[in-house]
C-alpha cells in the first residue's frame, strides 16, 4: 500500500522533533515523508527537509523548496518512490541530499560531490546485495569504441559499440574524453555532435564491468579527471539522441548545448535501485535542464520517461525523424 500523505501540521510537530531530525536511516526503514500540499496549512513551513529524510508532496504546485519531489496526484509513481526507498533507503536519501547541494554549487564542484557520494556508495551494502543478484556478464569489448569524423568546422563523435547499445564502459569513456579534450584545444574550436551509432545513444554503464574498479577511492579519482560532460558543457556541443537512453546514456547529453531526440527516445535512470546515485553527471546536468524536484522524480521511481514527456520537462530541446 503506499504511503499515506501527512498533514501539514503532523509535518510541522515531526519537523519540531530533535530525536527525529536525527533518527538514523537504516535498510530496515524507509525515509520517505508524504505530505499533502492541498493542505493550506502547508504553506507555514519553511527551511530545508529534515536530514536523511525524503519528503514527496502530492498535489498541485512544483515552487515547494522543502520538497524533494512533487506530485501531481498519488498515483503509480509515489507507489514506486516508496519501493525504492524501502529496497535502498541510504542510496535515495544520499541522492536527496547530493541534489539539494548541487543547486547550490557551480558545475565542476557539484560533480565532485556527486562523484564521492557515488564512490562512497559503490562500498555500500545496498549495492553489494544488488551486485549479487546479478548474473555473471561476458564483457563485450570494441576495437574502436568512438569514431570521429570532420567536415569543415564540424565534429562528430559517434559512440560505436552498437551491440552492446553503446554501453558507457571504460574504454568508451576514455575514448570519448580524449577525443573532447582534443576539440577543445582546436582553434578555432569546433561545433561538437556527439550521436550514438545502432538502436541507441546508451544503454548507461556497462554492467559487466560494474563493480570492477579495485578501490572507490581510485575510482573516484577517475571519475573527477575524465570527466565527459564537463567536456561537453565547454563545447556547447549538439546530443543526438536515439533508442533507450539510460543513465550516463541521458546524464551525458543533458550538459549539451542543445539535444535533439528521435521520437522512439525514452530516457531513464535506474542508479537509486542499484544502491547507487547517477555517477556520469546526472544529479548536474539534468537538474539544470529539469530542475531537482523532476530529477529526483526520474531517479526515484526509475521509470523510463518517452520522449514527448522529455521534450515538455526540457530535458529535449527538439524531436525529430
Amino acid at each position: 500500500m503506499a504511503a499515506q500523505p501527512l498533514r501539514a501540521d503532523q509535518l510541522r510537530d515531526r519537523l519540531q522533533d530533535a530525536a527525529w531530525l536525527e533518527a538514523p536511516i537504516t535498510d530496515a526503514e524507509s525515509p520517505l515523508v508524504v505530505v499533502d500540499l492541498d493542505d493550506p496549512g502547508f504553506a507555514g513551513i519553511e527551511g530545508p527537509a529534515p536530514p536523511w529524510r525524503i519528503v514527496v508532496g502530492v498535489g498541485p504546485g512544483r515552487e515547494v523548496p522543502i520538497c524533494d519531489v512533487v506530485l501531481d496526484a498519488a498515483d503509480h509513481r509515489l507507489a514506486a518512490i516508496e519501493s525504492t526507498c524501502a529496497t535502498t533507503p541510504l542510496a535515495a536519501a544520499t541522492l536527496t541530499q547530493v541534489l539539494r547541494a548541487n543547486a547550490r554549487l557551480d558545475l565542476v564542484d557539484a560533480l565532485v560531490l556527486e562523484s564521492a557520494a557515488y564512490s562512497m556508495l559503490l562500498a555500500g551494502a545496498e549495492f553489494r546485495r544488488w551486485l549479487d543478484a546479478q548474473p555473471p556478464r561476458e564483457a563485450k569489448p570494441a576495437t574502436e569504441p568512438v569514431l570521429v569524423e570532420q567536415d569543415g568546422e564540424t565534429v562528430t563523435i559517434v559512440l560505436n559499440r552498437p551491440g552492446a547499445r553503446n554501453a558507457y564502459s571504460a574504454a568508451l569513456r576514455d575514448g570519448l574524453v580524449d577525443v573532447l579534450r582534443a576539440a577543445s584545444v582546436m582553434h578555432p574550436r569546433p561545433a561538437v555532435v556527439i550521436r550514438g551509432n545502432g538502436p541507441s545513444f546508451s544503454a548507461g554503464g556497462d554492467l559487466a564491468e560494474f563493480g570492477t574498479t579495485p578501490d572507490p577511492v581510485l575510482a573516484h579519482g577517475i571519475r573527477t579527471s575524465r570527466a565527459a560532460g564537463v567536456l561537453l558543457h565547454e563545447l556547447r556541443a549538439t546530443a543526438h539522441v536515439n533508442g533507450p537512453c539510460v543513465g550516463a546514456g541521458v546524464e551525458l547529453p543533458a550538459f549539451c548545448a542543445r539535444v535533439e531526440a528521435t521520437p522512439d527516445a525514452t530516457v531513464m535512470l535506474p542508479e537509486v535501485g542499484m544502491g547507487l546515485i547517477p555517477g556520469a553527471g546526472g544529479t548536474v546536468s539534468l537538474p539544470r535542464r529539469i530542475g531537482r524536484q523532476r530529477t529526483a522524480e526520474l531517479a526515484l521511481t526509475g521509470v523510463a520517461v518517452d520522449a514527448s514527456t522529455a521534450l515538455a520537462w526540457g530535458l529535449f530541446d527538439a524531436i525529430s525523424s
